[in-house]
């Protein structure tokens, strides 16, 4: 079976690359393993801080593990530099745990693509810090991001 690509497609300007990171956002928002895997090369290579993934079993089986721990995990992702076949973005989420510790993680990542649209580099950066649920700024349901709803920047973050 052969793959469709995945547009936008390198090399990347300003417009397609910010349209790359809202569609990765909007697919890390389902918490759907399988969906986001999709978005990766059959071999795609993470590291993810301490994990070294290979493939998208190998994701899916991350990201299942991700959120069964990480609860009403909700993310904002925005662009911060591109060059042909590369992007990089900053990002924010915010989650609880089974004992309802609230979270906001920070962080980086690289990414680079194949001339199909498909990322098959993932190189991530994570920090949590604990939060109080009184200090969370990210309250839309569950699933995507409102476009009304403000980025990292104009949150501050």
């Amino acid at each position: 079976m052969t793959e469709q690509p995945r547009p936008p497609f390198p090399p990347f300007d300003a417009e397609s690359a910010a349209q790359k990171v809202r569609m990765a956002e909007d697919a890390w928002n389902t918490r759907n393993p399988e969906r986001v895997s999709l978005a990766y090369t059959s071999n795609s290579a993470w590291r993810n801080p301490s994990e070294f993934l290979s493939g998208r079993e190998a994701i899916v089986q991350f990201l299942t593990r991700k959120w069964n721990r990480e609860l009403e995990y909700r993310l904002i992702k925005e662009l911060w530099a591109f060059r042909g076949n590369r992007i990089a973005v900053r990002f924010c989420y915010e989650w609880h745990d089974d004992s309802g510790n609230w979270f906001r993680s920070y962080g980086n990542e690289n990414w680079e693509f194949n001339e199909a649209g498909f990322m098959y580099l993932r190189i991530a950066s994570i920090n949590d810090l604990a939060i109080q649920e009184s200090e969370r700024k990210f309250h839309w349901p569950l699933g995507r991001r409102p476009d009304a709803h403000p980025g990292l920047s104009e949150l501050g973050l």
